[in-house]
């Protein structure tokens, strides 16, 4: 007996990166931070460890909310907390777009999209970004936004890791008659920023997530910023108590520390941009980068699989797709500067004739 909706039963799921447990592996695949949270969030979270737990937590996170407006100049009430940017985009869906309506997204970029209007039930719209990853907001482009519910934008692009040029942005989201969220999720690597967007338009939201520069993956904070009716709706669809107590906690606690994260992203920055040079270097090529990953092309010999299965071979993970425009490509998180050295020297032994014998440590046959 099926008993699952005709839609679920038709779709595909999002894929994760691989989450491995083995000893000595590089991960360099998931964009998750190689650096710990702050000393003073891991003391806060501690301490929170008594016997509150038994309580619900707050289930606004107001005091977060409080925080994050006074840091980035809008009122508390324009912000909703989630589990995680992912959990915001999903609210997103559920509140702007129902059955049959239409949601577009750029592509490539980041692919949980499409799964998400499918689980609603959506009509999808997927918009080519030109050859360089840029949005080119052409006549054609913008027609096909006339009728469009909702639109999810990726600034950083992912997984080019492209900042997208902000004058196109704004042609696309003043076509755009239904709801806009730009996710922001790799921002605090960026130079620039969208949130002066949600200030001149009423239909932007503005998503971050925790995950990348506080290195919060594990513990699941995302925020949104809007205008107060599309924050209200947002709280109407979302789970009364979606951000746990600790992640409140710690959450907090990060912002009241980020000149720590603030050193922390200046690190990764200049190792990424090492990294891009290096990889030029050995002729790969890759596209400039406003995140904490990079997306590289290996030279002429050598195709993206068979260097993904390459350091694969050598305990080190990176995400490859095979998926139409970026199979040529692989997707390179930044790890430590001692991570990376490993990264670069296992590329250049596999470049070289003399290292193509691959090491079998570590290898499965399940799709990524």
């Amino acid at each position: 007996m099926n008993y699952a909706r005709s839609t679920i039963e038709q779709m595909h799921g999002y894929v994760p990166g691989e989450q491995p447990q083995v000893a000595g592996l590089i991960k360099l695949n998931t964009n998750e931070n190689p650096y710990p949270p702050s000393p003073a969030v891991l003391e806060a979270i501690r301490a929170a460890i008594d016997g509150r737990l038994r309580l619900y937590p707050d289930p606004t996170a107001s005091t977060l909310r409080q925080k994050l407006g006074e840091r980035h100049g809008f009122a508390a009430g324009q912000f909703v907390i989630g589990n995680g940017c992912d959990d915001i985009l999903n609210l997103c869906v559920r509140a702007f777009c129902g059955e049959g309506e239409k949601l577009a997204y750029f592509w490539p970029s980041y692919s949980l999209y499409p799964v998400l209007a499918n689980i609603q039930g959506a009509r999808t719209v997927e918009l080519p970004l030109a050859d360089d990853f840029q949005i080119t907001a052409h006549p054609a482009l913008l027609t096909q936004l006339a009728d469009v519910k909702l639109l999810f934008i990726t600034q950083p692009n992912a997984p080019s890791g492209v900042w997208l040029q902000k004058v196109e942005l704004q042609r696309v989201i003043e076509a755009t008659p239904g709801g806009v969220v730009i996710d922001e999720a790799y921002v605090d690597f960026a130079g620039d920023h969208c949130l002066d967007f949600v200030r001149d338009y009423e239909n932007v939201i503005v998503a971050r997530t925790f995950s990348k520069a506080v290195a919060f993956a594990g513990m699941r904070v995302g925020w949104a910023v809007g205008a107060p009716p599309l924050i209200a709706a947002l709280n109407k669809v979302k789970d009364s108590y979606n951000v746990n107590r600790l992640s409140q906690v710690g959450a907090e606690a990060a912002l009241d520390d980020w000149a720590y994260y603030a050193g922390n992203v200046a690190r990764l920055c200049a190792t990424r941009e090492r990294v891009i040079a290096e990889l030029t270097k050995l002729g790969f090529f890759v596209y400039p980068s406003q995140t904490n990953f990079v997306f590289a092309r290996p030279p002429a010999a050598l195709r993206a699989k068979q260097w993904f299965d390459g350091l694969r071979a050598r305990n080190i993970l990176v995400r490859w797709w095979d998926a139409e425009r970026i199979r040529d490509f692989a997707r390179v998180s930044i790890g430590t500067d001692e991570e990376m050295n490993k990264f670069l020297e296992a590329t250049r032994q596999f470049l070289s004739p003399k290292g193509s014998g691959d090491r079998k440590d570590y290898r499965r046959d399940e799709k990524t």
